[in-house]
């Protein structure tokens, strides 16, 4: 496969900075609806990535569960994007909707949501779900996937025995943009990008990019 020769011409819409919503998170609310309306293969998958202590990136796809003053997500705090948000609270998150030549890419600071927050979305998760947040040893090293399977047989027995409730170790992270682009593809790669940034008194300014 010749990967040069790999390209896709981006003709489906323009962006105007004027015709923008006043909040990146309103303009965010009206893109990810029409990414949804247009059935986008999971709308709110995104990359997240955050730095660890040693300043060493990572990246991994989690998926959006709220927006409120930021963009929601939940995970086990022992994981590796645990750890790391506890050394490094700054983060960023990346959306890609090929169906609509968009992307949208977001930066800030983390910080932990609500125990009463954690506790609605973990009892709205399927039981499935839920078994395997507490069988589950994150991001650690394990022998092999019967030691999966089995930890899950044993949460299966114990939670038949007791109320099934969120692990104290299992959670919800905002994460609090102060920059947020959008981008759409346009024809000859000149691209369509807009960013708001966040002024020194709360106000979010808007600006284009160049491609």
């Amino acid at each position: 496969m010749d990967l040069a020769s790999i390209r896709t011409e981006y003709l489906l819409k323009s962006l105007n900075v004027n015709q923008l919503e006043g909040s990146p998170l309103a303009q965010f609310q009206l893109w990810f609806d029409e990414a949804v309306h247009a059935k986008v293969n999971e709308p709110n998958a995104m990359n997240l990535a955050t730095v660890n202590a040693e300043n060493r990136p990572s990246a991994r796809i989690v998926l959006l569960k709220g927006v409120d003053s930021g963009f929601v997500f939940y995970t086990n705090y022992a994981s590796n994007k645990g750890h790391e948000l506890a050394q490094n609270r700054f983060a960023a998150l990346t959306f890609f909707w090929p169906e609509l030549q968009r992307q949208i890419r977001i930066e800030g600071k983390t910080e932990k949501v609500s125990e009463a927050i954690s506790d609605t979305y973990f009892l709205s998760r399927p039981r499935g779900s839920q078994i395997g947040a507490w069988a589950s040893p994150q991001s650690q090293q394990i022998p092999n996937r019967d030691f999966l399977e089995q930890a899950e047989k044993k949460m299966l027995v114990r939670f038949e025995q007791e109320p099934l409730r969120r692990p104290p170790h299992w959670g919800g992270y905002r994460l609090v943009p102060d920059r947020v682009e959008f981008w759409q593809g346009r024809q000859s790669r000149l691209h369509d990008r807009i960013v708001y940034s966040l002024d020194d008194k709360g106000k979010w300014e808007k600006s284009r990019l160049a491609p």
